[in-house]
C-alpha cells in the first residue's frame, strides 16, 4: 500500500487494531516510525515492538499493552505536523498534551525524542505526534 504520510498510516494502524483489541499490530518498517514505536515502549504505551523480515521488506511488529480491565492503555494518538502543513516548535514552546499526562513525539535534530527530552535538551523541532 502506498502510503503519503506513514506515521499517520501507523497510527491509524494502531488505533485500528486497539479499537478491536488485537494483541499486535503489523506496520511496514522505517528508522523514523522504529523510534515512534521505540519512544511508545519507553513510556509505557506498549508491551514491545520486533523488526521481522517478510521476505523484500521489514515490518515493526508492535505488541500492545491493556490493562486488567481490558481497556487500552493508548487512549488517544493525534498526528499534528502533515505532510500538508508541517508544525514547527522551538525548545521555549513545545507543547504540554493534557497538562503534562500525555506526550508529544518531537522530530530534532539530536533525533526523535518526547518533549520532556527536547526541554531538557534544549532543542525544539517538528511536532509529530501527541500520545495520551
Amino acid at each position: 500500500m502506498l502510503s503519503t504520510d506513514a506515521i499517520a498510516d501507523m497510527l491509524t494502524r494502531i488505533r485500528n487494531a486497539l479499537k478491536v483489541k488485537h494483541a499486535d499490530v503489523i506496520v511496514p518498517a522505517s528508522k523514523e516510525k522504529a523510534a515512534i514505536a521505540k519512544i511508545l515502549l519507553e513510556e509505557g504505551y506498549i508491551n514491545g515492538f520486533e523488526i521481522k523480515n517478510n521476505g523484500k521488506f521489514d515490518d515493526i511488529v508492535i505488541s500492545l499493552k491493556y490493562d486488567e480491565n481490558g481497556n487500552s492503555i493508548i487512549q488517544g494518538l493525534k498526528r499534528i505536523s502533515k505532510p500538508g502543513l508541517r508544525v514547527y516548535a522551538e525548545a521555549s514552546k513545545l507543547p504540554k498534551v493534557i497538562s503534562g499526562l500525555g506526550i508529544a513525539i518531537i522530530s530534532t535534530n539530536k533525533g526523535i525524542v518526547t518533549d520532556r527530552v527536547a526541554r531538557a535538551m534544549n532543542v525544539g523541532g517538528e511536532v509529530l505526534v501527541f500520545v495520551w
